[in-house]
């Protein structure tokens, strides 16, 4: 698979519906295969993770935020939350990891 073609056809993809490009999380085996020019995502913040994955988000209705977790495959999958605007980044943040750990799950498990 080519990673760096794969992350550019899902972002061009999101963009066009108005999503911005957060967080990358990339295992190192595939951080490896991928040029240092591909990893210029926009501003993107990269972590090292036990999946392939890239976060983003987009105002949504009422003053909230939605984000969606894309599995880094060929196959569409995500998982998607919206966020209050009273939350807390931490209140939020802990949703994004169990958000994280159910792709893990579902990768794990097919």
């Amino acid at each position: 698979m080519n990673y760096s073609n794969l992350i550019k056809e899902i972002v061009g993809a999101y963009e066009k519906h108005e999503w911005q490009l957060r967080r990358v999380l990339l295992r190192a085996q595939t951080r490896a295969e991928i040029s240092a020019d591909d990893l210029l995502l926009k501003g993107a913040q990269m972590e090292e993770a036990p999946i392939d994955a890239l976060w983003f988000s987009r105002p949504s209705y009422e003053r909230r935020e939605a984000w969606e977790l894309r599995l880094l495959a060929e196959s569409p999958f995500a998982l998607f939350e919206t966020f209050e605007k009273d939350e807390t980044e931490e209140q939020r943040e802990e949703l994004r990891r169990e958000m994280e750990a159910r792709l893990r799950d579902y990768v794990s498990c097919h």
